[in-house]
């Protein structure tokens, strides 16, 4: 065996840490999706996204479990942000399924097949208005669940 062809322990134990925590199952996929739903919205608060509302579309939906709707300010600050929630959701073990936003960058979605993070500017987010559509669905208090804000 020459030198090329063996791997440096410390740098194989360095690419076993560097890897995502594998995805969660069953009860604890519900913890670690609310964890995260909650971390997200934290998240977006602190990176000056407005209005946070985090839907239970449990029963209501055939797609989701549940909704995540922010207001950014900017299409460059939708952008930065849902890379953030992205990084955040890997950490957790959740990797996105897909995601989509318009021509004009006023509105993003993240799909992570349990929650689907809606990023909208305020124009795009009364167009849509998704709250209404999903009107009958309960809000969840994400600052209560994320130990307050």
């Amino acid at each position: 065996m020459t030198s090329d062809s063996r791997q440096d322990p410390a740098a194989a134990a360095l690419k076993l840490t560097d890897r995502p925590k594998p995805a969660p199952t069953g009860s604890e996929r519900e913890l670690v999706v609310r964890k995260f739903i909650a971390e997200a919205a934290k998240l977006l608060a602190g990176l000056h996204c407005e209005n946070m509302v985090v839907l239970d579309v449990r029963g209501l939906s055939d797609l989701t479990d549940y909704i995540l709707i922010a207001t950014g300010t900017s299409d460059r600050q939708i952008k930065g942000v849902a890379g953030q929630v992205t990084d955040l959701a890997l950490e957790h073990g959740l990797d996105r399924f897909g995601s989509e936003r318009d021509d004009d960058s006023t509105w993003l979605v993240l799909d992570y097949v349990d929650t689907i993070v809606h990023l909208f500017e305020p124009t795009a987010r009364a167009h849509y208005d998704i709250e209404m559509l999903w009107g009958d669905a309960p809000k969840i208090d994400w600052r209560k669940e994320a130990g307050g804000q």
